[in-house]
């Protein structure tokens, strides 16, 4: 607890200095005044020094107010959220109060400080807003009020200690919002792209009446004669399937594309695809590496989601360089089953042999692809005019920079690699029709 003078006190201080000045200047001057003016000074300091300790007194024999904060253990990153406080106390009078949260530096808050009048033997609430703009766990220490003395001449702050610890999520609000449930509709407005079917490996799902746009091939004769009128086979996406991500937290991840980096990025896109091939009867799993390792073992059913949220939303970016050959050598030992395995990263300028072998001897097991992250800078700078001679260097090295990934790029595709190179804010849709593409065509 601290105890500071109020405004109330400071300015009668301020009064009674600048008449003791005046009365010095006066008698300094020669100026003859009453010798009762002197007296009723001091009496005047002497009150106030008098019902300065009085009331100092009285407010530190005062309780400190309760407080009780609500707030969603859960939020997500970059969602504006709700705090309320409630407020409570055992004075015999109304009293305001003015608060402070004690937030972490990541949050971004409205309307703090703020004042509330406090009635008695009532509950007072009050709410403000915050938007956290990083993921991971977070602890409210606890809340600063500052309260007025009874005679208003102090100001009391307490620090009342009431920890809350938060979880920020990536933003999985509108994954939770039911909006996939119209999956054809939500992923034409996402820009994702579906290939008509195509090829083998389709799942038998039932017989029904033939339609015009049916192929021939795909009759069944024997039913037809059965039935006397034309039945075909419907067939549905293979399940049971089975996806891994390997996630890139490297020194490449930390690149920063907006209010996001890549890494959460292509976290979101990792939690968008995971959605999607639950929901359509498949295995995810999740595995990081260059940095923390978290090993999510492929599951399905819906509960596999909160594992994914539960185990990925605080992994950081580390300056670690990505070891390529360390992460396939440990999957392929522990994933023995064909799967489809994403490899999410950043292909940077530089020759990386390890990552050709790795990619070359992982996909002699499963279906592969590589996901490579351009940075949003890249594209806006070769569409920029060049003025200046500074900004021609710069012209000329950022197309220098993306010659170079590209020939990496083509690299990986003569060995027979599939490479997807995306910007992070395209990310989430191009992956998920990648996905649907492979899935589509059966061919894992």
């Amino acid at each position: 607890m601290m105890i500071k003078p109020s405004g109330v006190l400071l300015a009668s201080v301020g009064v009674l200095l600048l008449l003791a000045i005046a009365l010095g200047c006066a008698t300094a001057l020669q100026i003859n005044l009453p010798h009762a003016m002197h007296q009723l000074l001091l009496i005047a300091v002497l009150a106030l020094a008098l019902l300065a300790l009085i009331d100092a007194w009285r407010a530190l024999q005062r309780p400190a107010p309760q407080v009780h904060r609500q707030v969603s253990r859960n939020l997500s990153l970059g969602r504006s959220h709700s705090v309320t406080l409630n407020f409570s106390h055992s004075y015999p009078t109304a009293v305001q109060l003015e608060y402070f949260d004690h937030l972490p530096d990541s949050f971004q808050f409205e309307h703090l400080p703020y004042k509330v009048n406090l009635q008695p033997l009532q509950i007072s609430s009050t709410s403000y807003r915050i938007k956290p703009t990083q993921r991971g766990r977070f602890t409210f220490a606890g809340c600063t009020v500052r309260l007025p003395s009874p005679l208003r001449l102090w100001c009391l702050q307490h620090f009342l200690a009431h920890p809350s610890t938060l979880r920020v999520y990536p933003d999985f609000s509108r994954m939770q919002s039911g909006q996939l449930q119209a999956t054809e509709h939500w992923l034409k407005q996402l820009g994702v792209q579906q290939l008509q079917r195509r090829g083998t490996g389709m799942e038998f799902h039932q017989l029904r009446e033939f339609r015009r746009d049916d192929s021939i091939k795909h009759i069944d004769w024997k039913a037809t004669a059965r039935k006397r009128t034309p039945i075909t086979r419907e067939y549905q996406d293979e399940r049971d399937q089975q996806i891994i991500i390997l996630l890139d937290c490297g020194r490449h991840m930390r690149s920063q594309d907006g209010s996001l980096s890549h890494l959460d990025h292509a976290l979101n896109a990792c939690l968008l695809l995971a959605y999607s091939a639950l929901r359509q009867g498949d295995a995810v799993g999740v595995q990081t590496f260059a940095g923390t390792q978290r090993i999510i073992a492929p599951r399905k059913g819906q509960a596999q989601m909160s594992a994914l949220l539960n185990g990925l939303y605080d992994i950081e970016a580390s300056q670690d360089a990505a070891d390529y050959s360390a992460i396939v050598k440990q999957l392929l030992v522990t994933q023995k089953r064909r799967a489809l395995v994403i490899v999410i990263s950043n292909l940077a300028d530089e020759t990386d042999s390890d990552l050709i072998v790795a990619m070359q001897r992982l996909k002699k097991h499963h279906r592969t692809l590589f996901v490579s992250l351009r940075e949003e800078v890249l594209d806006q700078l070769r569409m920029q005019p060049v003025e200046s001679f500074q900004e021609a260097l710069l012209y000329c090295a950022g197309i220098d920079y993306c010659a170079a990934r590209q020939h990496n790029q083509h690299t990986l595709a003569r060995h027979g690699i599939d490479v997807l190179d995306v910007r992070p804010s395209q990310l989430s849709a191009q992956l998920l029709s990648q996905y649907l593409s492979i899935k589509k065509s059966g061919q894992y």
